[in-house]
C-alpha cells in the first residue's frame, strides 16, 4: 500500500505533456526566472534545468535527455527531479487521480 503521492507517475505525466506540446517548456523557464528572483537557494540546480530546457528546445536528442530525467526510475533522476521547475504544467484534473490514490491509501 502506498503512503505518499505517486511522484514518479506525475513526473512521467509531465514528460508526456511536454513531449506532446514542447511549448510547455516555457513554463519551466518562467518558473526558474521567478524562483531565482524570489531568492531560491538552489540556483545552480535551477540553472542546470535551464540549460537542459534551452537545449531541449534546440535538438531532439536534448529533448530525449530531458524527458528521460523526468521518466527514469532511479535515485539519481529522482534527486534531479527534486529541483524540476515544472510546477503549473499539470492541471488540477491531471493531478486528481494521484491525489485520490494518496487519499485512499490512508
Amino acid at each position: 500500500m502506498k503512503d505518499r503521492l505517486d511522484v514518479l507517475g506525475m513526473d512521467r505525466l509531465i514528460a508526456d505533456k511536454i513531449e506532446n506540446d514542447p511549448a510547455l517548456l516555457n513554463i519551466g523557464l518562467q518558473n526558474i526566472d521567478r524562483w531565482i528572483a524570489n531568492g531560491a537557494t538552489q540556483v545552480h540546480r535551477l540553472e542546470q534545468w535551464r540549460t537542459w530546457i534551452l537545449e531541449a528546445q534546440k535538438t531532439p536528442e536534448a529533448m530525449e535527455h530531458l524527458l528521460s530525467i523526468l521518466r527514469e526510475d532511479s535515485e539519481q533522476a529522482s534527486h534531479l527531479r527534486d529541483f524540476a521547475p515544472f510546477d503549473g504544467i499539470l492541471s488540477a484534473q491531471d493531478r486528481r487521480p494521484f491525489l485520490l490514490e494518496c487519499a485512499f491509501s490512508h
